[in-house]
């Protein structure tokens, strides 16, 4: 992508860029607060380009930075990190679990269509300090190899760094249902995450939310 469709893309959503995530991600770790990085890809993206054309990824960016905009929570900062990329940082107030399940939700509910009939979609990886990393480059690394690994894997999904494997909240789930969902795992070969994901698109589905 050329620079003036960068600085298109840039001008209409106004969001910060890379360089200004590690300096935040610089002083946040300065300070030992912890947190936790999203980085977001948009699936095929090349592909739109060399089908549709530049003004039509450009449109594409634009959709999805503010739908991303629009369906983060506060306090969730949203940045352009480059190219058909976009990256998401929560502070301490989030749980690298209750960022799974959000990016999960607003994956599933991004809908951006293409003039040929498809969806674009998006992959995301996620990591979170200080046990994916205590430096910036560290935790943008792991978030960026656990968004490839989305998209090695299927793509329109989203991985956790390291081992993708959720270690669910015993003040939400009674001890009963986490000794079901382990077995669960167990028996189908299956990470918790991958089926809670599951399990969270087929009620999103029921509710059509």
């Amino acid at each position: 992508m050329s620079d003036v469709k960068k600085n298109a893309v840039n001008e209409a959503l106004q969001l910060p860029l890379g360089a200004e995530l590690e300096t935040r991600l610089a002083d946040l770790f300065k300070s030992g607060e912890k947190v936790t990085l999203v980085m977001i890809d948009l699936d095929n993206f090349m592909k739109v380009n060399n089908t549709h054309g530049h003004d039509e990824g450009d449109r594409v960016l634009i959709d999805t930075g503010r739908y991303l905009q629009n369906a983060l929570p506060e306090g969730a900062a949203l940045f352009r990190f480059g190219g058909d990329q976009f990256a998401v940082l929560f502070g301490a107030g989030y749980e690298k679990e209750d960022v799974f399940l959000l990016m999960e939700g607003i994956r599933a509910a991004y809908s951006c269509p293409l003039p040929d009939g498809g969806q674009q979609t998006i992959s995301m990886g996620i990591s979170s300090s200080p046990e994916d990393g205590e430096q910036p480059g560290e935790l943008i690394r792991k978030a960026d190899a656990a968004m490839v690994r989305a998209k090695l894997n299927g793509q329109n999904r989203v991985c956790l760094a390291r081992e993708e494997k959720m270690v669910v909240k015993t003040a939400h789930y009674p001890q009963d249902m986490l000794h079901r969902l382990t077995k669960l795992s167990k028996r189908e070969g299956a990470s918790e995450a991958i089926l809670l994901r599951e399990a969270l698109e087929q009620l999103l589905r029921k509710y059509d939310a």
